[in-house]
């Protein structure tokens, strides 16, 4: 093969961010393997990757493998160099091949070079908690955590993809396998793909879908299950600690750590605004107060928001999510402090969390309201004084009454996605399945591939196997569809992917124990009702941390990690927004010039728009960072 040295040098330095401690390449006459590492598990430098056989197969791992004690035991008598968690996926490829990999319990990114066979295996975890991207390029296909590493290597940036485009125009991300560049793929969630000189093949082996029969699960299993998935991904040979919020879901998961470890072992980090509509502080203070653990806290300022924003930016995707900047400084702090962190990715689309689900539940009912009552509450709903505050009664009732009367699948895309195409501002192109054919050709992989955020109905692998339980049980219980839906989607292509780049830019693994397996299939296998009421939500997580969390956090009201995006975008990202003219000529037409003038002329647009208008400004931005400001 030609050698792809100096390339493989520029993207392990690209992301040394990911694994400052050490580094290591593998070389064969086929192939080339290189790898960062961040070390948590057996710090010596003998458990530095990749990994390597005498059989000739090589192996690089990104995240932790959960179950690797029992994989240790598994293979007991391999001639193990280290006691690296990752070290142990070596035997069990060996063993049973690819689809071995479907054994790992954890969160991670495999890449796999077989000599004997000329084959790459690349894997994912379940939830797509560890990211991979790919590209095929000078026939040879080449493979990194992130998507700046391919770009800086020489993997082309153009053509966008403009399906991509569109969809995070509409939503705020692009779902697997795309990505915004063409020449660039995503490995799926729970899927291990090879490339070999058989051709290129997919092996979901994750499918978290309940049985036609969904059953409601019982209080104390779901209650161990959490605790041992808590305890499960404890293990660390260095500083451990929580993010907390002094929400439901942090609070639990802070409570067993310290339970578990004892509080002064586990750090609470939480991250807070001046402005006191959006600061939790008070409430993850006193939390860490009745625990015992040592507490620490950061605020966001405004200087910090421009640089954060480009930070993100430079590793390769826009990331919508406003609530990515005071992740990015939460994680600087607490890296000073701690390597991991466990944090409650997870919990809202597994128990129920959302305002969207009850929205949902009521949606039903203003249908069957008489057309002038219906009018009346959108009147009331619209004469209500505007607010600065996190998820303001007026802008929560107006997506309501203005969704409410559509199929469940657009209410809810029109309640989470971005409110572009609701404004004239983005497309509003119709959903699409997902579908994906790889193929060889000569040296060269060939892909096409159709990926939509909402599939109409399948959106889990269920549907390979010739039934469609979950598209015939929607109509009885739409909750539990939109929750199944949003782990498939919106949890794995937005919040995993802002946790992921945001603590792995501070040199800081991130730990999601609600994603565990077991606790996955419990949860999404009850019906929606266990979870969300006519007035409440997560019903089940709240009996679960009954008796275990302080009583003051189960009477708080859901709030999630708000930003004060009107004030951003009128102070420090006033002239990012300004910038945003350009994007009709950059995209082609997806945003439309006479919608986003109108609007950048309005004076009260920030404030009545801001969450429509911050996915605007990230995308400015990384075409800004990426120099991709030529119309193409």
């Amino acid at each position: 093969m030609p050698d792809h040295t100096a390339a493989l040098r520029v993207m392990r330095d690209s992301l040394r961010h990911r694994g400052p401690d050490g580094d290591g390449f593998c070389r064969t006459p086929r192939a080339a393997l290189g790898l960062t590492r961040l070390r948590v598990m057996d710090v010596d430098p003998r458990a530095d990757q990749p990994f390597s056989d005498p059989a000739g197969v090589i192996l690089a791992s990104n995240g932790e493998i959960y179950n690797a004690p029992d994989l240790r035991h598994r293979y007991s008598g391999y001639p193990y160099r280290s006691r690296s968690d990752a070290e142990t996926l070596l035997p069990l490829y060996l063993e049973r091949g690819p689809a071995g990999l479907a054994d790992a319990v954890g969160m991670f990114a495999v890449a796999i070079w077989d000599d004997r066979a000329g084959r790459l295996t690349l894997a994912r975890d379940r939830a797509g908690e560890k990211p991979m991207f790919w590209a095929a390029h000078e026939g040879a296909i080449w493979f990194a955590s992130e998507i700046g590493a391919l770009l800086r290597a020489g993997i082309p940036a153009r053509p966008l993809d403009r399906a991509a485009l569109a969809e995070y125009l509409r939503l705020g991300y692009v779902c697997e396998p795309r990505t915004l560049h063409a020449s660039i793929r995503k490995v799926p969630a729970g899927t291990i793909m090879t490339f070999g000189p058989e051709g290129v093949t997919q092996l979901r082996y994750w499918d978290p879908a309940p049985s036609d029969v969904p059953v409601a699960p019982v209080v104390s299993a779901v209650a161990a299950l959490i605790e041992s998935a808590v305890t499960g991904q404890l293990a660390s040979d260095v500083p451990l600690g929580v993010f907390t919020s002094g929400g439901l879901d942090s609070s639990l998961l802070a409570t067993l750590a310290a339970r578990a470890l004892g509080p002064a072992k586990v750090h609470s980090f939480t991250v807070g605004f001046a402005d006191r509509a959006y600061d939790e502080r008070p409430w993850a203070r006193r939390l860490a107060r009745e625990l015992g653990t040592p507490h620490h806290e950061v605020e966001v300022s405004d200087a910090e928001v421009p640089e954060a924003l480009d930070a993100l930016a430079a590793t390769g995707e826009p990331i919508g999510d406003p609530a990515a900047i005071p992740t990015l400084v939460l994680s600087r702090a607490a890296r000073q402090h701690v390597t991991v962190v466990l944090s409650g990715e997870g919990a809202d689309e597994l128990f129920g969390g959302y305002p969207t689900y009850l929205g949902h539940r009521w949606a039903e009912r203003f249908a069957g309201l008489p057309g002038p009552v219906r009018r009346g509450l959108r009147t009331v709903a619209r004469a209500l004084p505007r607010s600065r505050g996190p998820l303001p009664l007026p802008f929560l009732l107006d997506r309501f009454l203005d969704a409410a009367p559509m199929p469940w699948r657009d209410r809810h895309e029109a309640w989470f996605g971005t409110g572009l195409a609701g404004l004239r501002l983005g497309p509003a192109g119709a959903r699409h399945e997902a579908a994906a054919r790889p193929a060889v050709v000569g040296d060269d992989v060939a892909w096409a591939a159709s990926c939509g955020s909402w599939p109409s109905r399948g959106f889990t692998p269920h549907t390979a196997r010739g039934a469609d339980p979950v598209g015939d049980r929607e109509e009885r219980d739409v909750v539990g569809a939109a929750m199944r839906l949003d782990y498939a989607t919106a949890l794995r292509e937005r919040l995993l992917v802002k946790v992921d780049r945001a603590t792995m830019l501070a040199s800081l693994e991130a730990r999601a124990p609600f994603l565990d397996p077991a606790v996955t299939r419990a949860a999404l296998g009850a019906p929606g009702g266990s979870h969300v009421g006519t007035f409440g939500t997560k019903r089940l997580l709240r009996e679960v941390a009954r008796g275990t969390v302080p009583r003051f956090i189960l009477r708080r009201t859901k709030r999630g990690l708000s930003v004060p995006l009107a004030r951003w975008l009128q102070g420090p990202m006033a002239a990012a927004l300004a910038a945003c003219r350009d994007l009709p000529r950059l995209t082609g037409g997806l945003v439309p010039a006479e919608g986003l003038g109108a609007l950048l002329a309005d004076p009260g647009a920030v404030v009545r728009h801001a969450r429509a208008l911050w996915p605007l400004v990230v995308l400015r931005g990384w075409l800004r960072v990426w120099n991709l400001e030529e119309a193409e």
